[in-house]
């Protein structure tokens, strides 16, 4: 058996060692070597077999070795450049609580939630975002999640309002307003959530720089920034005024509040203080920077800024008509009596409020007024300023305002 599987070898060059043209060329003394070859039996010719039947074998291993590691590079040059991204699977267990900011990317938000252990990869997050429909729709705000999440399920629980019990707090609203909205949304006695900010206001996160202003307002007024907060199953007022102050004081830094105030001769709260008059007054996008300017060239005047939504707000209201005898109001925030910006912000802004607020629009008006809804008139003029007044009361009457 061993020579006739000897023989069968040796019909193949690789195996007998030998060239096939070799094999073909008479050689003198070739069969004598064989045939002696014969006459040891096994021993000849079987050793050479065994030999190369040896060598053979490390051949494979050699070969076999290289393509198993060519093949494990190969595989992850694949993975790396057409298959999948590396990706958690299914729904995730625990809860982790993460923070979206204003304008982040879906790379950013990908790097946000794979440093929280929510996600396997910032890749397996875009393109997941990518493939749904309403992926390009995630807002800023706080998001309670699981960890180790298929990152198509984080996309969908962070787009689901179901899975997010969620607070959004809109742009101009009063710190009066969010502590009623805090105090509705944890099923808390009214004044629960007033009471936890005025007792622990020191221990909420406040820049330095926010008791810059008369210490007349809310301290808090102009620190809870608009935005969306999830509200988790053990939430309480003091952690979600927390959140609020830290998203404003991230907004505030991006915008290098501190440094931009100087460029405009404000202080970092005079500037917020600005802010929140443009977000109360302006109506449409294109309106904040002039809102800005004209606030800017009446303090430059030294005139008084006249503006309803200050006196609105010491009066704790909401309207548009505002009567002699509110311009009479001895509130420090009645600015048509008191020249100079109220003594602190009258709201909470918004970022698009706090750019134009750092960044006016170029412009000499001094007085504006929406006459109606899509009609608001810039002018430095006081008798056109009048004139405008007249239609905006005239509007008024006719539409019960």
């Amino acid at each position: 058996m061993w020579d006739d599987e000897a023989g069968a070898a040796d019909d193949h060059s690789f195996f007998s060692g030998a060239d096939d043209d070799e094999e073909d060329e008479p050689q003198s003394g070739r069969n004598d070597r064989r045939g002696r070859a014969g006459k040891g039996g096994k021993g000849g010719t079987g050793g050479k077999k065994r030999r190369s039947g040896v060598a053979c074998l490390v051949v494979l291993v050699v070969l076999g070795g290289g393509i198993a590691g060519g093949g494990w590079f190969g595989y992850r040059y694949y993975q790396s450049n057409f298959g999948p991204p590396p990706d958690f699977a299914g729904q995730g267990s625990g809860e982790v609580q993460i923070e979206v900011p204003q304008g982040a990317s879906g790379i950013q938000i990908g790097n946000i939630l794979k440093r929280a252990g929510v996600v396997k990869s910032v890749d397996a997050f875009t393109t997941a975002v990518a493939n749904n429909p309403k992926g390009g729709t995630i807002q800023a705000g706080v998001y309670v999640l699981h960890k180790e999440m298929s990152a198509s399920s984080a996309v969908t629980m962070m787009l689901d309002p179901k899975s997010q019990n969620v607070l959004i707090i809109a742009e101009g609203l009063r710190d009066t307003q969010i502590y009623q909205m805090i105090d509705a949304k944890l099923g808390l006695d009214k004044g629960a959530t007033a009471k936890v900010a005025k007792e622990q206001v020191d221990s909420l996160g406040l820049p330095e720089w926010a008791d810059d202003g008369p210490a007349i307002s809310d301290p808090l007024e102009g620190f809870l920034f608009p935005s969306r907060y999830s509200v988790g199953k053990d939430s309480k007022p003091v952690d979600l005024l927390k959140q609020m102050v830290k998203r404003a004081n991230a907004e505030y830094t991006r915008d290098d509040l501190v440094n931009q105030a100087k460029k405009v001769g404000m202080t970092p709260h005079e500037v917020v203080t600005i802010a929140s008059l443009v977000q109360a007054e302006a109506k449409e996008d294109h309106e904040f920077g002039k809102v800005s300017r004209v606030i800017y060239n009446r303090l430059d005047e030294y005139m008084p800024l006249g503006f309803d939504s200050t006196i609105n707000y010491a009066k704790g209201r909401s309207t548009l008509n505002t009567s002699k005898a509110d311009t009479r109001d001895p509130s420090p925030y009645n600015t048509y009596n008191h020249k100079g910006l109220p003594p602190g912000p009258i709201g909470n802004p918004g970022h698009q409020a706090v750019d134009a607020a750092l960044h006016p629009t170029k412009g000499d008006w001094l007085f504006f007024v929406t006459v109606k809804p899509g009609d608001t008139r810039f002018t430095k003029s006081q008798a056109e300023h009048d004139k405008n007044v007249e239609e905006f009361n005239r509007y008024q009457r006719e539409h019960g305002g």
